[in-house]
């Protein structure tokens, strides 16, 4: 319930995406947010109002002289509660009326009219074309100068049967968005690494070894530093997660390419966050062809060799003026206090996140300690995001004492 108690004005201009807004803003609802629907009379063309009414659980507004308003000033009465607008989706028409502060419908009028601390996101969504055009281009440049969010718009295939800009984003990327926007931006300007999910070492080309890390936690890090105004690069095991809305995603197998790609791209990150549960072994005589029973009863012979220390490594090469700020995460089975002062240290990092492996592999919730060289602190039971947010706020701190200390 991201959005719990936030009050959201969702506002729909005309474009054949109204059909996206719909399924919006049943998320929006079901992360706890009240919406309340303003369309524009050309959004009418593309959906009911009764729908969106359905899905609000409000009355729908497009007239500025409804009635139900009892001083007749909906575009002020809409807006002086609200926690958000958001436009989805935008034509291109509405882009232009919001950049030339023209208000000739209910929507641009309450739009102008918003109190200074009311967000205004808007998510595009018109033909290619429509989309590069140059004087498009000036009013979302005139948008952004103005400290509206502008959200997309994505490229694909469009309902007009043409290819490119100008999709809008789908409605849980949107609903992405939105939490983001309410989020404090403790990473602005920082570039972040993070590794997650497990890794995978093959024995022949069908078979392999691995381990349960489903990569929930890594993946929420990556949506959580995301939210916080980072840019995010994400090196993943093999999972079936989605990517987190925003994030570069580099997808890997084994330990050895999961180095690769760190050591590839660690170069001017601020942040190095390890959560990969890597794969401490990989078998040395991996078979090129499946490995078939010879009727012997014997189990083939398979030869360890120990796999790099992607943390260490990165620990390391850490440069003189301290970057990247170096963040383990260490899945024990046991006496978890004890083995992860010990392996913080061993690691040679300033921050090493524990918790307990079979408690947390493949679950949403999880409980974890965070070890510095001030002793641990415990961050109690809650939902990967949840504690992925804290974690942070800790790290975000961490890094301003050591710039007050530099």
């Amino acid at each position: 319930m991201d959005l719990k108690g936030k009050k959201i004005v969702l506002g729909l201009s005309g474009g054949v995406a109204c059909y996206k807004a719909a399924e919006l803003c049943r998320a929006l609802t079901r992360q706890g947010a009240h919406v309340q629907v303003v369309m524009t009379e050309a959004a009418t063309h593309f959906i009911g109002t009764v729908t969106m009414q359905a899905l609000s659980g409000r009355g729908v507004f497009t007239d500025q002289w409804d009635g139900r308003i009892p001083n007749n000033m909906a575009h002020i009465d809409l807006t002086r509660d609200a926690d958000a607008i958001l436009v989805a989706p935008c034509s291109a028409d509405f882009l232009f009326k919001l950049a030339h502060g023209a208000t000739d419908d209910l929507l641009s009028t309450l739009c102008l009219a918003r109190p200074h601390h009311v967000p205004l996101l808007v998510a595009p969504a018109m033909n290619v074309e429509m989309w590069e055009k140059a004087p498009t281009q000036r009013n979302v440049a005139q948008l952004r100068d103005d400290g509206v969010c502008i959200l997309g718009p994505a490229a694909g295939s469009q309902a007009c049967g043409e290819t490119g800009m100008g999709r809008m984003l789908e409605p849980d990327e949107l609903l992405e968005e939105l939490v983001a926007s309410f989020q404090p931006k403790l990473l602005a300007g920082k570039r972040v690494l993070i590794t997650a999910g497990p890794t995978y070492e093959a024995i022949d080309p069908v078979r392999g070894i691995t381990n349960l890390s489903s990569g929930k936690m890594g993946y929420a890090i990556a949506r959580a530093a995301r939210e916080a105004g980072a840019d995010v690069t994400l090196v993943s095991g093999p999972t079936s997660l989605p990517t987190p809305h925003g994030v570069r995603r580099i997808d890997v197998q084994s330990a050895r390419q999961m180095l690769d790609a760190v050591m590839a791209a660690v170069s001017g990150q601020h942040i190095f966050v390890g959560v990969a549960a890597v794969a401490d072994w990989r078998v040395d005589n991996a078979s090129a062809q499946k490995i078939k029973k010879d009727g012997s009863g014997d189990a083939p012979q398979l030869h360890f060799a120990q796999n790099p220390d992607i943390l260490a490594t990165v620990a390391a090469t850490t440069s003189l003026n301290g970057w990247p700020y170096c963040v383990g995460f260490a899945a024990e089975s046991e006496n978890l206090i004890e083995y992860g002062a010990v392996k913080r240290e061993k690691k040679g990092i300033p921050l090493l996140v524990g918790n307990i492996g079979p408690q947390t592999f493949g679950q949403d919730e999880n409980a974890i300690v965070l070890f510095d060289e001030s002793g641990h602190t415990v961050l109690p039971r809650a939902t990967k995001l949840e504690l992925a947010r804290q974690l942070v706020s800790e790290i975000a701190k961490r890094l301003e004492q050591r710039s007050l200390l530099a």
